[in-house]
């Protein structure tokens, strides 16, 4: 079977059995702050598995992309040494949502296994948890398994989502890839899964049962669920009888391009782990990149552009010294585009983001194997065999180099490398990483998160009236203070209200939540702000005002209308921006973030260049036509599939159903969008856009201002103009003349100024040149000088060489509280002495928090700390001495 028909036949198989397809979800989890990427299947349904989301249907199957590079489920290093380890893949998976459970999830997976795709059922085994009976007794019912083939297992067998909340005991089928590939374990009477490689797990049966609380108590869940995961790659290669992945169809196509792209021979051996790498990282970076994640030096950008350089890393393996890994994106897509079709409009975006990506690296990494070559030689100087660990992190952290990159160079030295130092440096990393992360998360804590599932479970969902209504009348199901429900709440408290019905918009899809007010005959709570911890439930975070609530009390819930009105305006106009952006710079554009607030909006966007102001007319110009035009908004409800047909692009972080709603504006804007919006598009009144920004490689930030908003800043601009114009006594229209005029003044005047300054600092030539010092038959001038910048400091360094004849010069000044170093070596004392000024200056200004380089003869830095000059110049001798051979 091609890979083709197998992920058809695990769909379709599927689909017989009653279970709904879904499409996979982005590689980017969709409200979910505790992932860097989807890693599984159930990545998507986490909100059911907590209680706090619904579904549909109650039977699903799908193959969802996944990446497995960060946390516990990391496994970049084993890619290319392991014939069945990726960094991206695909997860077949089948799911109960209290439907079916044990029995008819065993039968399934045995009759696909055995009679679809006829796996000998001779090498087949089943693992199941040490205490798990009920699962026995059906691999030994519903399938031909011999007790013999059940293996019982603890750890291995029992799997939780987190430290608490959903978890269950879970069983594995494993094929034996028999004797003959595993000579060594033909006698050993204990061989089954666990034991040795032989036994290859290839799906695993996760029966969620339980919820563990923070006591870590086990108590059974109101309905059982069933979630499993079948690796697509690794069950193509059992299916066509081959012993790597990499010697399936899904990877073998890619492998002869790299070959032609390379113009290297591919081998399945340790040669080809360099064709292996690339052709798994370029898989990656492709998805990755087509959902939206873009290189940077943060979250999840920053793991892409490790996975990048580590590519092109390998890539100088094979001789390529320029970017070539863009070459491959087309293959990938080939490939899998037709399985992801959303990857495909963003193809000419994905090749330029690698193209880019490469060549900027491409220019640091020469400098990274010149430092390296330094740390070398000066191990061999020192008489030492090993590389320090933080030394190898750095190049991995600076530069990007692997540390079995470095261990290879190090080995050609023969040299090692301090792994377990590498370790600790890499660690340290990863828990300032984490930190991070959660500090960036949604705020709503795990135990926040068990207490509202609680409350779903008894008193049900939401019903979200706001679309049609500004007030309703409610009743509230329940007070929640911290993480505990309360009975009641007095003038002062602040507490989470959770109501039957609301008004009042969550915040999501990057609309901020509403505020407003809640009041009972006997209590007034103002709404501070709404969030949506799920797509079911509304958490209104309140202060009581003045009088006592408790649950169960009938409220009249009322909304902020202007500002929500003003909200709205944003919300729409981000929309006709989207357009306006695809319109002038491409329809690669795609939405990375937004803020919708009253009066203003932010707006980030995949884009690989600067906007140039021309265009950013153009885009604002596009947008307040349509404004005029006074569209009246379609907004409807329909099936994901049909708005996908209509051409409706998706907003980022929003997840989306079955049934999505589809807002439309003229025949230029259709969305995917569960926010608030105008009826007409006349109502947005005016926006005028404010800066334009990078926030990332690939990823560019637009703002604007809105309706009122936006008004008052043209009057406001308009009446600064009049003022300026006022005191320069010339009409608005004349101020650009009237100011460069001015400030080429000012350039001549400060030309001048520098002029005198050099002039009287080289009118103490004579003065420095008597100041010199010998430093082992050196003449070393070590001088700070007041008041002159970096220009003039060079024409002195280099009268002072003229003057010195043989000798070292080091000049420092601080103007404007930064300090500026130049060092200037005379040509022999390079030569003979084998001085080299870009290296002195590198240690004299880290020594005032600074840094620098340069030629051998010439060089120039800064320093963040000006009260540090004066010591490093103090240390200029000692440094030239160190560096004299």
């Amino acid at each position: 079977m091609t890979s083709a028909e197998i992920r058809a036949s695990f769909l379709a198989y599927f689909r017989k059995q009653g279970h709904t397809v879904v499409p996979s979800a982005s590689l980017i989890p969709a409200g979910d702050e505790t992932l860097l990427f989807t890693n599984a299947g159930m990545n998507q349904f986490k909100e059911v598995f907590l209680g706090i989301g619904q579904r549909e249907y109650t039977r699903a199957v799908d193959t969802q992309k996944c990446m497995r590079v960060s946390g516990k489920h990391n496994d970049l290093g084993e890619v290319g040494h392991s014939p069945s380890h990726h960094t991206f893949f695909e997860m077949l998976g089948n799911w109960s949502f209290g439907d079916y459970y044990k029995q008819a999830a065993i039968a399934f997976a045995w009759e696909l296994v055995t009679e679809l795709w006829r796996i000998p059922q001779e090498r087949l085994w089943a693992t199941v948890y040490v205490d798990d009976d009920e699962a026995e007794r059906f691999w030994l019912r519903e399938t031909d398994l011999p007790l013999a083939r059940i293996r019982r297992c603890d750890k291995d067998n029992f799997w939780e989502m987190g430290e608490t909340g959903p978890c269950g005991p879970c069983s594995e089928l494993f094929i034996d890839l028999g004797v003959d590939a595993y000579p060594e374990t033909a006698t050993d009477p204990g061989a089954g899964p666990n034991t040795s490689d032989r036994f290859l797990e290839f799906w695993n049966l996760v029966f969620i049962q339980y919820n563990r609380d923070e006591s870590g108590a086990l108590t059974p869940l109101p309905a059982t669920h069933v979630d499993t995961g079948m690796g697509f790659e690794r069950i193509t290669s059992i299916l066509q009888g081959v012993d790597s992945n990499y010697k399936t169809d899904l990877f073998t196509p890619l492998l002869d391009t790299i070959s032609d792209v390379t113009d290297t021979a591919y081998f399945d051996d340790e040669r080809g782990l360099p064709h292996r790498v690339i052709a798994d990282h370029v898989r990656c970076l492709t998805f990755a990149i087509g959902d939206g994640v873009m290189p940077s030096n943060e979250g999840r950008g920053y793991v892409i552009r490790r996975i990048l350089r580590r590519a092109v890393l390998y890539g100088k393996k094979l001789a390529m010294n320029e970017a070539f890994i863009y070459r491959l994106v087309d293959k990938v897509i080939e490939l899998l585009g037709d399985v992801f079709p959303d990857v495909q409009p963003r193809r000419d975006f994905i090749t330029r983001t690698i193209q880019a990506e490469e060549s900027r690296f491409h220019q640091t990494l020469e400098r990274g194997l010149e430092r390296l070559d330094i740390s070398f030689d000066a191990l061999a100087a020192q008489g030492s065999t090993q590389l320090d660990g933080k030394r190898a992190f750095e190049l991995y952290d600076t530069f990007g180099f692997p540390l079995d990159l470095t261990q290879m160079l190090a080995r050609e030295r023969g040299l090692t490398v301090d792994e377990s130092g590498f370790e600790r440096s890499m660690e340290a990393q990863r828990e300032r990483g984490r930190a991070d992360w959660h500090a960036k998360g949604s705020g709503v804590k795990d135990e926040e998160i068990a207490v509202y599932a609680e409350v779903l479970k008894e008193r049900g969902e939401t019903e979200f009236v706001g679309y049609t209504h500004d007030n309703a009348e409610a009743e509230i199901v329940a007070l929640i203070a911290g993480t505990e429900s309360v009975g009641g709440a007095q003038e002062g408290d602040e507490v989470a209200v959770l109501l039957n019905r609301t008004p009042f918009y969550g915040e999501s899809g990057g609309q901020v939540g509403d505020v407003g007010t809640i009041e009972s005959p006997n209590a007034k709570l103002e709404v501070l702000d709404t969030i949506k911890p799920s797509a079911a439930l509304v958490v209104h975070q309140c202060r009581v005002l003045e009088g006592e609530i408790t649950p169960f009390t009938t409220v009249h819930a009322q909304i902020d209308v202007p500002r929500r009105k003003a909200v709205a305006v944003s919300h729409t106009a981000t929309h006709i921006l989207h357009s306006g952006l695809r319109s002038v710079l491409g329809t690669h554009v795609g939405q990375a973030g937004s803020l919708v607030e009253a009066g203003r909006l932010r707006f980030d966007f995949s884009h690989y260049e600067a906007v140039s102001p021309e265009q950013l007319l153009d885009i604002e110009g596009f947008v307040n036509e349509k404004i005029r035009e006074n569209d009246t908004l379609s907004i409807a409800e329909m099936p994901l599939d049909a708005a996908k047909t209509r051409g409706a692009l998706a907003f980022f972080g929003d997840k989306y159903g079955d049934i999505v709603r589809v807002v439309q504006a003229g025949a230029y804007s259709v969305e995917l969008c569960g926010g608030t919006h105008v009826d007409a598009t006349g109502e947005l009144g005016f926006v005028k856009l404010m800066s334009e920004s990078s926030i990332a490689a690939g990823v560019r930030r637009v703002e604007a201002l809105t309706g009122g908003a936006a008004a008052t800043a043209i009057q406001e601009d308009d009446a600064l103009l009049a003022s300026i114009a006022n005191v320069l006594k010339t009409p608005k229209t004349g101020l650009p003349e009237r100011i460069e005029r001015l400030l080429q003044a000012q350039r001549e005047l400060e030309q001048q100024l520098q002029q005198v300054k050099g002039q009287l600092a080289r009118s103490n030539i004579g003065a420095l040149v008597a100041g010199a010092v010998s430093v082992d038959g050196v003449q070393v001038v070590a001088s700070r000088v007041e008041d002159i910048d970096r220009n003039g400091l060079r024409r002195l360094v280099d009268e002072l060489k003229t003057r010195l004849g043989s000798g070292v010069v080091v000049l420092a000044s601080v103007t404007n509280g930064e300090a500026a170093f130049v060092v200037g070596v005379t040509a022999e004392l390079v030569k003979q002495r084998g001085l080299h000024a870009g290296k002195i200056i590198g240690e004299i200004t880290r020594l005032a928090d600074g840094r620098g380089g340069g030629r051998p003869e010439l060089a120039q830095g800064g320093g963040k700390a000006p009260g540090k000059v004066q010591a490093a110049i103090d240390a200029a001798g000692r440094i030239v001495a160190e560096h004299l051979t």
